[in-house]
C-alpha cells in the first residue's frame, strides 16, 4: 500500500504521523511511504532522514493525498486537507469530531474512510492510541498550570509545593483515568496538595492503593465538585467520555466562587472541554481569562513536546498502520474489533454511535 505522510499545520504542531524507524518497518514490509518535504522538520527529523529510511519525498500535501492510499496524520485535517481526500483513501488519525461538526461534515462529503486514534480500543476497553497523549498532557498540566499560578503570568503567587512553613498549593484533578494519573504524579512529585475526583468507585480505590497517602480521592458528586473548585488553586479537567463531548462539569456559576488568580488547565478540550467557560486555544495564545481564573485550553498540548510525542505516539500507532496497509482497512477491521471502533466515518456516514449522538447526526453501522 502507498502510506502518505503530510507534514501537520496546526498552530504551532510539529508532531509526524510516522518517524524515520516507523518509515523503515514499513518498507521493509514492502509498502510505499511518500513524505511531505520539511514534515519532520520540527522535531529534526530531516528529508533525508527519511529519504534514508526508504521514503520518497514530494513537495506538497497536494502530492500525498493524490499518490498515497492511506493517510497517516498526528491532529485531524484542516479544511483545505478534507478537500484533498476521495472515497478511495483510508485516513488514520486523530479527529476528535463530536465537538466539531463541520470537520465531520466534511469527511462525510468526501466519502473517505476515517478511522480515529482516540476510539480505537483494547481488549480490556482501554483506548491505547489516546494514552501516549493523556500521559503527555496529563503530565504537561501541572507543568503549565505551575507556570500560570506566577504572579508575573497573572496567577495567584504561589508555589506548586510551597516550601518549609508554607502550604503547598491546592490541585483538584477532575477524573482519574490516564490523564489524571498522570497529572497526579507529576503534582505529588512537586508536592502538592493533590485530590482526585472520580464517579468510579473501582477506579478511586485504584487510585488509592496506587498513591496510598499521597493524594486523597473523592467521589465526583456535584457537590464535591463545586467544593473542589471553590478551595482549590489549580483545577485540572481529565475527564473523557469516549467519542462523545467531555460533560461541562464545572459551572461559570462554580468559576465565580473561585480565588482570583488561580488556574483552570482544559485536557478535555479536545472533546468540547469540561469548563463551561473553556475554549479552545492555540500555542501562540495559550490563555485567557474569565472571573480573574487563568484558563490554559490548548487543543493540542503535547504538540509542545512534539518529540517525545511522536515517539509515543508511533509506539502506539504502528502496529495498526502496518495492519491497515497490510490488509487493506475493510479486512483489518473486520479482524480486528478493537480497531473497528476506531472507525467514525466512512461512505458519507458516520459509523460511531457516540459520534452520532454528539452531532446529533444519523448513525450507521
Amino acid at each position: 500500500m502507498r502510506v502518505g505522510v503530510p507534514r501537520e499545520i496546526k498552530n504551532h504542531e510539529y508532531r509526524v504521523g510516522l518517524t524515520p524507524p516507523s518509515v523503515v518497518e514499513l518498507v521493509a514490509a514492502g509498502h510505499e511511504v511518500i513524505v511531505e518535504h520539511g514534515a519532520g522538520d520540527g522535531i529534526d527529523f530531516s528529508d533525508e532522514a527519511y529519504v534514508r529510511s526508504g521514503a520518497r519525498i514530494v513537495p506538497t500535501a497536494a502530492e500525498v493525498f493524490a499518490q498515497s492510499d492511506l493517510i497517516v496524520k498526528v491532529k485531524e485535517p484542516q479544511p483545505h486537507e478534507i478537500a484533498l481526500l476521495e472515497p478511495r483513501h483510508v485516513l488514520f488519525t486523530y479527529l476528535h469530531l463530536a465537538a466539531d461538526r463541520p470537520q465531520a461534515e466534511g469527511l462525510m462529503r468526501s466519502g473517505s474512510t476515517c478511522i480515529a486514534y482516540e476510539t480505537v480500543t483494547s481488549s480490556t476497553g482501554a483506548l491505547p492510541l489516546l494514552k501516549p497523549m493523556s500521559e503527555v498532557a496529563g503530565r504537561m498540566a501541572i507543568q503549565v498550570g505551575a507556570h500560570y499560578l506566577e504572579k508575573e503570568q497573572g496567577g495567584r503567587g504561589i508555589l506548586l509545593g510551597g516550601v518549609p512553613g508554607v502550604r503547598p498549593a491546592r490541585v483538584a484533578i477532575l477524573g482519574g483515568g490516564v490523564a489524571g494519573l498522570n497529572a497526579a504524579q507529576i503534582a505529588v512529585g512537586q508536592r502538592a496538595d493533590v485530590t482526585i475526583y472520580d464517579i468510579s468507585n473501582d477506579r478511586l480505590a485504584e487510585l488509592d492503593t496506587f498513591f496510598g497517602s499521597q493524594i486523597k480521592t473523592v467521589y465526583a458528586s456535584k457537590a464535591a465538585i463545586a467544593a473542589a473548585v471553590a478551595n482549590a488553586h489549580l483545577v485540572i479537567g481529565a475527564v473523557l467520555v469516549p467519542g462523545a463531548a467531555a460533560p461541562k462539569l464545572v459551572t461559570r456559576d462554580m468559576l465565580k466562587t473561585m480565588k482570583r488568580g488561580s488556574v483552570i488547565v482544559d485536557i478535555a478540550i479536545d472533546q468540547g472541554g469540561c469548563f463551561e467557560t473553556s475554549r479552545p486555544t492555540t500555542h501562540d495564545d495559550p490563555v485567557f481569562e474569565v472571573d480573574g481564573v487563568i484558563h490554559y485550553c490548548v487543543a493540542n498540548m503535547p504538540g509542545a513536546v512534539a518529540r517525545t510525542s511522536t515517539f509515543a505516539l508511533n509506539n502506539a500507532t504502528l502496529p495498526f498502520v502496518l495492519r491497515i496497509a497490510g490488509k487493506g482497512a475493510e479486512q483489518a477491521m473486520e479482524d480486528d474489533p478493537h480497531l473497528a471502533r476506531g472507525l467514525n466515518v466512512s461512505g458519507g456516514k458516520i459509523r460511531h454511535p457516540a459520534v452520532a449522538a454528539a452531532l446529533d447526526l444519523p448513525y450507521e453501522r
